[in-house]
């Protein structure tokens, strides 16, 4: 059987946190949650861009001020920007919104590249200091990767088959059971 003192002491430690976590959880802060992707787009042999687009949400209960996104972790001997910019700023970000960005990339030279995650920077009325947040990173990119061409009428045509061959066993034992 366990000790009442230190079944009210758990009791009591127990509390203190939910009323803590509870605080913290209604506090009225912007909470800043970035997605970040970036799709390849071949364009003619030896030539592949890539489309960034990064959107920003304020998951929180209030509104985010100066708001700064910046996405220059790539290097310039292995892409070319081509469209857009790879930073950008917007004046504010109201709990529940949605900002976003693109910008579309060359790549130079063949190989994997790993990217980082883009930073977003922003100021809370009640704080003297920017905060901080951060992108999800992106897959790998095989830059000018050499490609097996898609047969796209031989994927189709399997597809149809295999779901035709389900369709006609389907049949023949529905009219073999009545």
């Amino acid at each position: 059987m366990a000790n009442p003192i230190t079944t009210k002491i758990l009791f009591s430690l127990l509390l203190s946190l939910l009323l803590v976590s509870s605080s913290l959880a209604s506090s009225d802060v912007p909470f800043i949650v970035a997605h970040k992707k970036a799709t390849p787009r071949s364009l003619k042999s030896g030539a592949e861009r890539f489309s960034v687009s990064i959107d920003i949400y304020n998951q929180g209960s209030s509104t985010a001020y100066d708001i700064t996104l910046t996405d220059d972790h790539w290097p310039k001997d292995i892409f070319d920007v081509v469209s857009g910019n790879t930073s950008h700023s917007w004046d504010r970000l109201d709990a529940g919104g949605l900002l976003s960005h693109s910008f579309e990339l060359e790549g130079k030279v063949k190989g994997l590249f790993h990217g980082s995650p883009a930073v977003i920077t922003f100021r809370i009325p009640t704080k003297a200091a920017l905060q901080e947040a951060y992108s999800t990173p992106i897959l790998p990119l095989d830059v000018l990767a050499e490609k097996p061409p898609v047969q796209k009428l031989e994927l189709v045509s399997l597809l149809l088959e295999s779901q035709t061959d389900k369709f006609i066993s389907l049949s023949l034992f529905l009219s073999a059971v009545y």
